[in-house]
């Protein structure tokens, strides 16, 4: 029986009952939709869940083979730490003794002056509150390392949850009170103790929500980037003493440092001066336990599973545990775990393949950007430099990260956890004083995304998305245009889109553009904010246009460019012979839409309303293709239900 991997365009996932231009998503994906029953152990399913699913299983087995007969250190250490997570008896006789030490520095917590070392304790072992802590490079001078401050410490997704009061929400808010106490009972003591220190919890989590940016500000990187000098913090939160931070997390040469939300800081001065030191004990407590939760005995992880996953999110089931323990592994062991996938999984030809893809679209966008009729000539220039400048990091890093500093054995799973974070945030730490190193990656190679980093300038795609159905690496080239083709593209296209496009050639921010273009760049992407805030994908809830902003850009230009780029293809190689019907351009779409293909529940489709910057697959697929003339043209449409007003749609790029 023939898989999707040799199947690139799956006909009997389609609905042709339906016309292609008035719902290609349907058209595309119908039978599939009415079809398909979301697993009980995810809240979302679809093309991207399936790639998931089969590198899970690759992953799967090379970690049980790691387990049982390691081949060399590297297949050693991963091995030992995916055997610690499945011990489920030895995790169980461990109880807390793995967190005891962190939450004895909790505990003994007497005084504001100790708040300092202890938040940079927990900082080390990855658990934000109540302020975010990470090194990156400089957005004004990217070959510098700089120590950036965020806003965090909350429970719930966002800021939003703790100010709306809905019915629906004050409700949620209910439950995730009674979430914190059932945890913090877990820890002993009573039931009544324990409400009370979740409505304090609740309280202090809703103050740092109320002095939080919102996700839309945010955007503006100008917004974000706030240099700030050691005296300067100093004078802003003079109760949070900011050399005794700094020194205990090994940066106390710092003397400057990037405040992403000065006005969180504001917030967090006043409660640091204002709240007792008791609350902020039970506060750091309740943080401290849900970062650790996963490792720990089974009534905690099954308690986070509750809320985090079945009431948040929707997700009847938890999955099985070896998929549990695995995501740990690849968070924990990206590189180790990621050398093994890319051994198996992704070959020097399929890398030399979509590398000519990349190839094609960057000439492509080089091209458009040439004969924009909107942009003058000393902003062209600058763009067109920007795209030559690109860095493209293909399926895999150039060289693997060193990993043996760091102990994983067989004794218990927390422990071993404790100590790659600490890794992991002393290998951050460590970046300072240092010029920016530009071949990291951010994303582990079995990952299935891809990202644009706009301070390096970079376009990065791990292997894990380098699979059917977004690339074949043997398939249709119709196809690996409109899925994989399109991802290029579209992150390509973030390098311009409304925050992308404040960063230069080097990833500095700065003003590259001559105001009458940003003008004129501006006038076209309000039409696409306005597009997207007339879709409604839940009853009274519609997309944020302005929060999604710049992925509906990329996703129009990304789909535009990738297009022009099957022509060039075609111009080059010939007009293929259509297959099973279908000419070359129908299987483009086809190839985008059902790649797409996505079913959510309703419960994390509501959080992702909020705080995902991305639209919800269905328009993904309809909001760009509603505005190309050369959708139409290729299911010979000359309208359709989809066709948009000629002056209502955005021409960029």
């Amino acid at each position: 029986m023939r898989t999707i991997a040799d199947r690139p365009i799956q006909r009997e996932l389609m609905d042709e009952r339906v016309r292609a231009c008035d719902d290609f998503y349907r058209y595309a994906n119908g039978r599939w939709l009415d079809a398909t029953k979301i697993p009980d152990d995810q809240a979302a399913w679809g093309g991207f869940a399936e790639v998931q699913e089969r590198n899970r299983d690759t992953l799967h087995g090379i970690l049980e083979r790691a387990a049982s007969s390691p081949d060399d250190e590297v297949a050693r250490q991963v091995g030992d730490l995916y055997a610690s997570g499945m011990d489920e008896a030895a995790i169980e006789a461990a109880g807390l003794a793995g967190a005891a030490a962190l939450l004895a520095k909790v505990d003994a917590l007497r005084d504001p002056a100790g708040l300092p070392a202890l938040v940079a304790a927990l900082h080390a072992a990855r658990v934000g509150a109540p302020f975010a802590v990470a090194v990156r490079p400089d957005a004004f001078d990217s070959d510098r390392s700089l120590v950036h401050i965020a806003q965090a410490g909350l429970g719930l997704p966002d800021r939003d949850y703790y100010l709306r009061t809905d019915e629906r929400s004050v409700e949620l808010q209910g439950k995730y009170r009674a979430h914190v106490a059932t945890m913090l009972a877990l820890l002993g003591g009573s039931a009544d103790a324990a409400r009370s220190d979740a409505g304090g919890i609740y309280e202090l989590e809703h103050a740092l929500a109320r002095a939080a940016m919102p996700r839309v500000e945010q955007r503006d990187p100008y917004k974000v980037n706030n240099p700030f000098t050691r005296e300067q913090l100093a004078a802003r939160t003079p109760s949070f003493d900011w050399s005794a931070y700094l020194a205990a997390i090994g940066a106390s040469a710092v003397r400057d440092v990037n405040v992403r939300q000065p006005g969180f800081l504001d917030g967090l001065e006043t409660l640091v001066r204002e709240r007792p030191v008791a609350l902020w004990r039970t506060y750091l407590r309740w943080h401290t336990l849900r970062s650790l939760a996963q490792y720990l005995p089974r009534a905690f992880e099954r308690a986070a599973f509750e809320f985090d996953t079945r009431t948040l999110l929707g997700q009847p089931e938890e999955k099985p545990r070896w998929k549990r323990v695995l995501g740990v592994v690849d968070a924990q062991l990206p590189h180790p775990l990621g050398r093994l996938f890319v051994e198996r999984a992704f070959s020097p030809e399929a890398k030399r393949r979509i590398l000519e893809l990349v190839a094609d679209l960057r000439a492509v966008l080089g091209e458009r950007i040439g004969t924009l009729e909107w942009m003058g000539e000393e902003t062209r220039r600058a763009a067109i430099g920007k795209l030559d400048a690109f860095a493209v990091k293909m399926g895999y890093p150039d060289a693997w990260r060193d990993f043996s500093g760091l102990r994983i054995d067989r004794g218990p799973y927390v422990d071993n956890v404790l100590r790659a974070l600490r890794f992991d945030f002393d290998y951050d730490v460590a970046k300072l004083g240092r010029p920016v190193d530009r071949g990291e990656w951010l994303m582990s190679a079995p990952t299935v995304n891809a990202y644009y980093n706009p301070p390096r300038n970079e376009i990065v795609f791990p292997a894990g998305i380098l699979q059917p159905p977004f690339f074949f690496a043997e398939g249709d080239a119709a196809v690996n245009y409109g899925a994989i083709g399109m991802v290029i593209g579209h992150e390509m296209t973030h390098g311009f889109d409304d925050a992308g496009s404040r960063f230069d050639a080097r990833g500095n921010l700065r003003n590259w553009w001559r105001p009458e273009d940003r003008a004129a760049y501006e006038s076209r992407t309000d039409l696409v904010v306005k597009q997207y805030e007339g879709y409604e994908p839940l009853p009274g809830t519609r997309i944020n246009g302005k929060l999604c902003l710049g992925e509906n850009i990329a996703d129009l230009g990304g789909l535009k460019i990738a297009y022009a780029a099957l022509e060039r293809h075609l111009a080059a190689h010939g007009e293929p012979a259509p297959i099973d019907g279908l000419t070359a351009r129908q299987r483009f779409f086809l190839g985008y839409a059902q790649a797409w293909r996505s079913l959510m529940r309703d419960e994390i489709l509501r959080v992702r309303l909020t705080i995902d910057p991305h639209s919800p697959a269905r328009y993904r697929v309809l909001g760009p293709l509603s505005n190309l003339p050369e959708f139409f043209a290729a299911f010979d449409g000359d309208g359709g239900a989809m066709a948009r007003p000629e002056e209502l749609r955005p021409t960029i790029w």
